[in-house]
């Protein structure tokens, strides 16, 4: 085992013992937050409570330009998991506990390369990443922070990955008229009936994308996730929800998108169509330029000596940035596939090879 990699493991150690399940939302400014600021002692740290367990610490090291971002909230753990989730576990090549692959092993990584180096250095630790409320980020990007360039730590397998999919999340509700089911108006009438109409032209619409490309990304990605409604097998539904989230390519335009959804449905039947979560892609602004943005975030990657990997379907707060004009990538030890899994695991290598390149891009 190398020098790097022991240190690595030390700082990961600590950091999985740190309870920062999220839900339930109970993280605070003390803990893994004065063990970070006790890693650090040559950099200015600014820890703010955004409310609801969203604490952000923003660590700064002379005048840089470039901030890496990493999230220190992890999923819930689950009774499949073999052991302690909250003990990190190294069994041959794999460090094993709740947070090593996503992303507490970049966070570990981060703390070493900062001992190792003395040059200018930024890192905004969040804990809100998991919750779907980007309540650090978006108060770091709305102040004056000088940076320019992002590195977002999520699972990559160390390669910079440059462009992901968006993520929008919509509520509907349609309403019907109750009565009993052998109406002969028992067909327009059922709110169910509407969602289901509904739902048969939007998958339409979806089938329609399969052509759009950005990259190595090909389609819509789509998903109704849940329906509720009605009463009994002879009662007209008088109401019904639906759930459902789709993911677009950057070169989608979300806002036409959600025209054209919610004009699958009948104007008479809809009560309500609400979005209540939008991710933008990753690069993230007009569509028309999500090439050039590309290119920009490319050209950043190669200037550092990282390998570019593939476009990804998963969403990242990495879009936030890009969002806020920043060029922006995302970074880091560990593979997706792995991350949110009972005995969650990072190999020890990419631990080893993050905690070397972030060494030798702060050092240069």
């Amino acid at each position: 085992m190398t020098d790097m990699l022991a240190v690595v493991l030390r700082h990961l150690d600590a950091l999985v013992a740190f309870d920062t399940r999220n839900p339930p939302r109970r993280i605070g400014t003390d803990g893994i937050f004065d063990y970070i600021r006790a890693q650090l002692p040559d950099f200015q740290c600014e820890v703010t409570d955004h409310g609801d367990g969203a604490v952000s610490l923003l660590a700064v090291r002379g005048a840089p330009t470039r901030v890496f971002n990493v999230h220190l909230d992890t999923v819930p753990s689950s009774d499949a998991w073999s052991a302690d989730p909250l003990r990190l576990r190294v069994d041959g090549e794999r460090a094993i506990g709740l947070g090593a692959c996503d992303i507490k092993g970049a966070a570990a990584g981060l703390l070493a390369a900062a001992s190792a180096t003395r040059g200018d250095a930024a890192f905004l630790f969040t804990t809100d990443e998991e919750a779907n409320d980007a309540r650090c980020v978006v108060a770091f990007l709305a102040r004056d922070h000088g940076f320019c360039e992002a590195i977002i730590a999520e699972p990559t397998r160390c390669e910079a990955v440059l462009a992901h999919r968006g993520i929008s999340s919509v509520l509907m509700r349609f309403k019907g008229e109750a009565g009993h089911a052998s109406g002969t108006g028992a067909l327009q009438a059922n709110a169910l009936h509407q969602a289901m109409r509904w739902g048969a032209a939007a998958l339409a619409q979806v089938e329609a994308e399969a052509g759009a490309r950005f990259g190595e990304l090909s389609g819509l990605r789509f998903n109704i996730g849940k329906v509720e409604g009605g009463i009994k097998a002879n009662v007209i539904a008088p109401s019904a929800e639906v759930r459902f989230g789709f993911r677009p390519l950057p070169s989608h335009d979300i806002d036409a998108l959600h025209d054209r959804f919610r004009a699958c449905a009948a104007p008479d039947a809809l009560e309500r169509y609400e979005e209540t979560f939008r991710g933008p892609s990753l690069p993230a602004g007009d569509p028309a330029d999500a090439g050039q943005r590309r290119q920009a975030a490319q050209a950043l990657a190669e200037r550092l000596g990282l390998a570019v990997g593939p476009a990804v379907d998963f969403w990242t707060e990495a879009a936030l940035f890009s969002q806020a004009g920043l060029t922006a990538l995302v970074y880091g030890p560990g593979d997706i596939a792995q991350a949110h899994a009972a005995d969650e695991w990072v190999a020890l290598e990419q631990l080893q090879r993050y905690a070397e390149s972030i060494t030798r891009i702060l050092g240069n």
